[in-house]
């Protein structure tokens, strides 16, 4: 057997047999991996003793995990997976005709086997490193073993994640990671928003200490007369909203190309074309991205070798990683403690976000599919055309040329700009959970509505398929 045929033969989930699922299958799929990722995530670890990355709330979030339980790892593996093949991919390295079904078999077997590749060396990285371990009381040999067992926990549990998300993108409405992702960013801003517990975890009404809901704290501030408090509560709210809102109106952009049927005369459609382009792929690359510079600068900070920066509790203080953490600009205006390098680190975390963002949906246009050439294609293999031009493969990429390579750029830097601008004003949550909650759920939205208007209408159902 060929590398070839061993990539191509992996162990997959089965996609369903019929063309279209029903509404209600879909549904019942995607919450029962719903489900399951919330009760994975309610499972600890068997022999953990040090949870070292319990302070990284964020960054779990990004990277749709639980730290301390079986799904520590979450997408994390399966994201740099694909950030090493679209940079291999991108630079030539490796190259994939994407154009055939075969040759996205063969991609999608490389990407599975990076993530299984990837899945075994971030759980020995979280252990053997400190992030996740067992007891120091233990022997040496023992503790070898039990750290081995720890490895065995986290693979077993990156392995059900990846095959969760494969469920999830063929029998339910969108791909495990997007609905992870979105899971926990809700239920981070549900809980930001209206816990009336504090930090300790008790009640916060009649103990003189705020509450973690800023809705709440800011009731409380209010009636304590401490509007200072008060001010930074409301504003952490109207940034979240703000920041909710653009990113809607964003979503909802899009240039329509005016198409028609070549052997019918009088009928046309429109070819949508999103402003944000290539949507929540590239926000969750570069999310991840730098959730993983964090991880690996505080897990090489534990071993002694702080090569990308260090930390101070759970926020970075020097280096690199530091640079990349966003400052808030607006609380340190209110209290008062703003200096002028505050404006140089805002700017820095703001540059590499929005290049980042740039640089990765430029890549995903050209490895997914998305860029002009494959769209002529598909355009013309539908019996469309442009109204006025020949019906040319040629013809149509250079007109398409002109709006896909400039929303492409454009949409990343809107994306980029709007995640560091809700990070940069203290909203709820980071900014890049809430762009990606907000297109994640927009798109959600747009699925379903399409899939119960095939439901409902037969003959539309039949014009489709």
């Amino acid at each position: 057997m060929s590398f070839k045929d061993f990539i191509t033969n992996l162990p997959e989930v089965k996609p369903p047999l019929q063309k279209r699922l029903p509404f209600k299958e879909k549904l019942k799929w995607t919450l029962m991996v719903l489900v399951a990722f919330f009760v994975l995530g309610m499972i600890p670890l068997y022999g953990m003793s040090k949870n070292a990355l319990a302070e990284f709330e964020y960054l779990s979030l990004i990277l749709g995990a639980k730290f301390g339980s079986i799904i520590s790892l979450g997408i994390g593996p399966l994201v740099t997976a694909s950030i090493v093949l679209q940079l291999l991919t991108g630079s030539g390295i490796l190259k994939f005709d994407l154009t055939t079904a075969e040759g996205k078999k063969y991609f999608q077997g490389v990407q599975k086997l990076l993530g299984f590749f990837f899945i075994v060396f971030e759980a020995g990285i979280y252990v053997f490193m400190g992030g996740l371990s067992p007891d120091p009381l233990l022997g040496p040999q023992k503790y070898f073993l039990m750290q081995l067992f720890l490895v065995a926990q986290l693979v077993i549990g990156g392995i059900v994640i990846l095959y969760m998300d494969e469920v999830a993108g063929k029998w339910g409405f969108i791909s495990g990671i997007s609905l992870f992702i979105a899971a926990g960013v809700s239920k981070e801003i549900m809980v930001r928003a209206f816990s009336p517990l504090t930090t300790a975890g008790t009640f916060a009404f009649g103990t003189g200490q705020a509450p973690v809901g800023k809705v709440w704290a800011l009731f409380t501030s209010l009636m304590q007369g401490n509007p200072k408090a008060a001010f930074l509560a409301f504003w952490a709210i109207f940034a979240t909203i703000l920041v909710f809102l653009l990113s809607v109106y964003g979503q909802a952009m899009q240039v329509e190309i005016p198409l028609s049927f070549g052997r019918v005369r009088g009928y046309g459609i429109r070819w949508p074309l999103k402003f944000i382009y290539t949507s929540n792929i590239p926000v969750i690359l570069i999310a991840a991205l730098m959730a993983n510079l964090q991880l690996w600068a505080r897990l090489m900070q534990n071993w002694g070798f702080p090569l990308l920066g260090t930390f101070q509790g759970r926020i970075p203080v020097s280096g690199f990683v530091a640079w990349i953490y966003p400052p808030r600009i607006f609380e340190k205006l209110i209290t008062g403690a703003f200096a002028f390098s505050d404006i140089l680190h805002a700017l820095s975390y703001a540059a590499f976000l929005i290049g980042g963002s740039v640089i990765f949906s430029i890549f995903w246009v050209q490895t997914a599919g998305m860029d002009a050439k494959s769209q002529a294609k598909q355009i013309i293999a539908s019996g469309l055309q442009i109204p006025g031009f020949r019906r040319d493969v040629r013809v149509l990429e250079a007109i398409l040329n002109r709006y896909i390579y400039p929303l492409t750029v454009m949409g990343a830097i809107l994306v980029g700009i709007l995640a560091a601008s809700a990070d940069l004003m203290g909203a709820l949550t980071h900014g890049t959970g809430i762009l990606l909650a907000v297109m994640i759920i927009y798109r959600f939205y747009e699925v379903l509505v399409q899939q119960h208007a095939m439901d409902m209408h037969p003959m539309l159902r039949k014009m489709i398929e």
